[in-house]
Formats: C-alpha cells, sequence, structure tokens
C-alpha cells in the first residue's frame, strides 16, 4: 500500500460535527499537524471528505 501525508491546514470550528469526527478518527486534531497514513479505501474516503480542510502529500 501506498503511503501519504496529511497535514490539517484548517481549523475544524464551525464545521459539522461529522466532518470533526473524521478529523479524529484520521489523528488530526491540532492545526499543521502531520500523519503518515496507509491508502486504503476506508481512509481515501475519510480524506474525501475533508479533504478542504487537508494538504496531502505523497509519502
Amino acid at each position: 500500500m501506498a503511503k501519504l501525508k496529511i497535514t490539517q491546514v484548517k481549523s475544524a470550528i464551525d464545521r459539522p460535527e461529522r466532518q470533526k469526527l473524521t478529523l479524529k478518527a484520521l489523528g488530526l486534531n491540532k492545526l499543521n499537524v502531520t500523519k503518515e497514513v496507509e491508502a486504503t479505501p476506508q481512509i481515501l474516503g475519510m480524506i474525501r471528505k475533508v479533504t478542504h480542510l487537508l494538504k496531502v502529500e505523497e509519502a
């Protein structure tokens, strides 16, 4: 599986609760925090739902 580096670049304030929970499930809880994750279909679906809050790069 490919690895992705995801970084939260926008705040979750004033976002729907579902998007906040998705960020939490991805392991992101602060701005400018980077996590390295596997590119599974489940993770890609979560990234797609909050892509406007993230920066995604190949690892």
